[in-house]
């Protein structure tokens, strides 16, 4: 049961500006690489989180997506990041996760904030991603899929529960609610990696970045300035509690229906 080294990088993004983002987080990520295990980048870090998604959007082939892989094989570790990806005529809020070996895997966002017409820009994924780094099973989702406990719900599939996001300063409350809340009913360690500073479009964001753990407590938190967090979470810790505490064992069982077509 090996430990796992996680880095979170909360940081100020540079708006629709996606060179600017790689080059600030390539300074970030090769301070971090040798005592981690898993590098997590903000929700649509290459650009904020904007609706004009023709304008910034690339493709899996792209400068972005390619840059990702080069970090990963040359600082030998996994590194995932939110960005906003074209496809067949769409667009995607995904995010995309490269091992040092090459491999490369993504997850698009479930559930689109319609008060500000993401789901009116881009189009929802219809499956999770669990992906499994020294030994444990991560599922990475986006921002506002924090808000819905079904989508997030632990099928004993995963020890990691991992939101990247852009969480508004406004509602940061919840923010701060939630994270611990996903880690108590899934019995496992819930992070989440904000971004700071303010956007193109005057939205201002808080960070608090965190990493909770399966009773709820806050192992790490960040303030509002950008940061590097590190942690080192323990699998035993986490395996000891689910045995002595099995309430998955109590769970419902559910099914969800009325997926949308990829």
């Amino acid at each position: 049961m090996q430990n796992l080294k996680l880095t979170l990088l909360q940081m100020q993004l540079h708006w629709h500006d996606a060179a600017a983002n790689r080059e600030s987080a390539s300074t970030l990520i090769a301070a971090a690489a040798p005592r981690s295990d898993l590098i997590v980048l903000p929700e649509t870090f290459t650009s904020g989180f904007t609706m004009e998604a023709a304008t910034v959007a690339e493709d899996m082939a792209g400068a972005s997506v390619n840059w990702l892989r080069q970090q990963a094989a040359q600082h030998a570790t996994d590194i995932c990041a939110g960005m906003i990806v074209q496809h067949e005529g769409r667009h995607y809020n995904r995010l995309v996760w490269a091992q040092p070996d090459g491999a490369l895997h993504s997850y698009d966002k479930r559930h689109l904030f319609r008060m500000v017409g993401e789901r009116d820009v881009y189009t929802p994924g219809n499956r999770r991603l669990i992906v499994e780094v020294a030994g444990w099973r991560v599922c990475p989702l986006i921002c506002y899929d924090l808000r819905f406990p079904v989508w997030s719900r632990n099928r004993g599939d995963y020890d990691l529960l991992l939101y990247v996001a852009n969480w508004p300063a406004a509602r940061r409350s919840a923010w701060e609610t939630l994270l611990p809340a996903r880690a108590v009913e899934n019995l496992c360690y819930a992070a989440g990696v904000n971004c700071t500073g303010t956007d193109g479009n005057g939205v201002a964001y808080a960070g608090g970045s965190m990493v909770a753990d399966y009773l709820g407590q806050r192992l790490m938190h960040a303030d509002e300035q950008p940061a590097a967090l590190n942690i080192e979470l323990d699998m035993r810790k986490l395996a000891r509690y689910r045995d002595k505490f099995p309430a998955w064992k109590d769970a419902d069982d559910f099914s969800l229906a009325d997926q949308p077509p990829p």
